[in-house]
Formats: structure tokens, C-alpha cells, sequence
């Protein structure tokens, strides 16, 4: 096991990344699906420590047995491998057949002048839900690691400029914090990535697969402060071209201390995100040790 750590950066360089976008335009994502389960993944389960993190949640937090373990060690990291060719796929221009769960519950927050918070994790493809759930009324502000490749942020930003997105760069001055605060103020959407922190950050302790894992706060924190709506998004993916996205409206008391408000979010957001992992297991993307002290 390594230590519990996120780079947040896609791998690969700029060239390779403009490179895939091009071929895309114009080849089948299928092709490309073949090509790296063949070639690539395979190495990447043998000599990858992304291995270890893999077969440990799928024996211990799963149960399963040794062998299956593997295998959908294998077919986690192609699953893996095929969302992020998807992302490139989009910004190259092609579309995906998308099913919405549970949209009346965006449409309701996005009519009030509110604004409210969307909470997300790494399974399945997040991505997707910003090119699919929009509001006419609401911007969408996604906080995003400052970190990124220069050719993944100039592929969202060509797309979200299509659909009234505008990105919050999380960076370590802490700038960040006053753009969430205006955009809340604005009645907007601020979209959070709830499953990752980076170091230093505050965390609250959930039970999570029968385990205490550690979640970041900020998200919760910032709900509860606003007394804002929030909204569980999960976007799994289906067929080749197919993903299903999942909105759960999250439940809290208000009108408890703020302590009480978080820990009540955090388990809430915790227990719809291990049923959609305990849904679709091959889709959960978190390969380091999750539950690291």
C-alpha cells in the first residue's frame, strides 16, 4: 500500500493529449477502447501500485474472493482507461447518449433564486453532468484543481463556455474561498469534489464501507454555513456511449448547531455515495488508500 496521496493532474503531456483529441475526431472511441485494454491496461495492473489500492477495496471493502478481486482489478482500471478517453472523445466534439435520475430535483433548485451546492466523487465520469445538466437561470461553477494539464482546462473551457459554466480554480492561496462565497451569493451553483482533499485540509471522519474514512469538510462546511440546497451528482458509465446520471437530493437539519448540520451532510453524502460504488463497483476510481489516517 502507498500512502494516502492525489496528485490531481491527468496523466500525460499536452502533445499526447492534443494528439488523442485529433485522432478522435475522427476514429471510434471503441477503437480506442480495444487498444488500451489490450495494450496498455494490462501493464498498468502488473506494475502500477495502482494495483494494490485496487485489489484491497475489491477483497476487503467488496469481500471479494482472490480471483474475482483481480479480475475486476482489471476491468476497474479499463473502465478507468475508457472514461477518461470519453473526456477527450467530448472535447474532440462527439456526444454520448445520457439518462438523467431524478432531474425534477435539479429543475426545482435551479428554479428558486437560491443558489445551492452539488457534491461529487471520483467514480464513474462527473465530467459528463457539465455538459448535460444545465440552467438557464444558473451559472455552474465547478471547483476545479488549479494544477491541470493546460490541454484538459482549454477542452473545459470550450465546452462549458457552451453551457453557462464557469470554473473555480482551487488554488493554494486560498483565493478561491471569496469566488464560492460570490457565486452563492449570486444565486449560482457551485459543484464540489467531495471525496479528495488535499494536505492540510480539514477532514470529517464518516463510516464508509463499514470503516471510518476521511472526507474533506470544506464542502459540508460551506453548505451548512449558506444554509444552501444540496445536491448528490453521479454520473456512471453504461454502454460505449451511454452514462447514466444520478441526482439525490441531500437532507439536513438546518436548524441544528452547524456541527451537527456537517455531520448530518457528510453522513447523508457518504451512505448515497457507497450505494452507487456498492451499484456500479468497477467504477470506483480512487487509487490510492482511501482510508488512510
Amino acid at each position: 500500500m502507498g500512502e494516502r496521496r492525489w496528485e490531481g493532474a491527468t496523466h500525460g503531456n499536452g502533445w499526447m493529449h492534443r494528439s488523442l483529441i485529433g485522432l478522435l475526431r475522427f476514429i471510434d472511441v471503441r477503437v480506442f477502447y480495444i487498444f488500451s485494454d489490450v495494450f496498455i491496461i494490462p501493464w498498468c495492473v502488473l506494475f502500477r501500485p495502482s494495483r494494490r489500492t485496487a485489489m484491497r477495496f475489491y477483497r476487503e471493502a467488496m469481500g471479494y474472493g482472490w480471483w474475482k478481486a483481480l479480475w475486476s482489478t482489471y476491468r476497474n482500471h479499463c473502465l478507468f482507461s475508457q472514461v477518461v478517453i470519453d473526456r477527450f472523445a467530448m472535447y474532440a466534439g462527439r456526444h454520448f447518449d445520457v439518462e438523467i435520475v431524478g432531474h425534477d430535483a435539479f429543475k426545482e433548485m435551479a428554479a428558486r433564486e437560491a443558489g445551492f451546492v452539488q457534491l461529487s466523487s471520483h467514480i464513474g465520469n462527473y465530467e459528463m453532468a457539465g455538459y448535460s445538466i444545465v440552467s438557464d437561470r444558473k451559472a455552474i461553477c465547478p471547483v476545479v484543481f488549479a494544477g491541470e494539464k493546460a490541454s484538459v482546462m482549454a477542452g473545459r473551457s470550450e465546452l462549458f463556455a457552451q453551457t453557462n459554466i464557469r470554473m473555480i480554480e482551487l488554488t493554494p492561496d486560498m483565493s478561491y474561498l471569496f469566488a464560492i462565497d460570490e457565486a452563492l451569493c449570486r444565486g449560482d451553483i457551485v459543484s464540489f469534489p467531495s471525496d479528495r482533499f488535499l494536505e492540510g485540509s480539514k477532514v470529517v471522519k464518516v463510516p464508509f464501507f463499514g470503516r471510518e474514512a476521511s472526507f474533506p469538510q470544506g464542502p459540508f462546511s460551506v453548505a451548512t454555513m449558506r444554509g444552501v440546497d444540496v445536491l448528490a451528482v453521479n454520473v456512471m458509465k453504461g454502454g460505449p456511449k451511454q452514462y447514466k446520471i444520478y441526482l439525490t437530493e441531500l437532507p439536513y437539519d438546518r436548524s441544528l448547531p452547524r456541527r451537527e448540520q456537517i455531520r448530518q451532510l457528510s453522513e447523508a453524502y457518504v451512505a448515497e455515495l457507497e450505494k452507487r460504488v456498492r451499484e456500479y463497483p468497477l467504477q470506483w476510481f480512487n487509487f490510492f488508500d482511501f482510508w488512510a489516517v
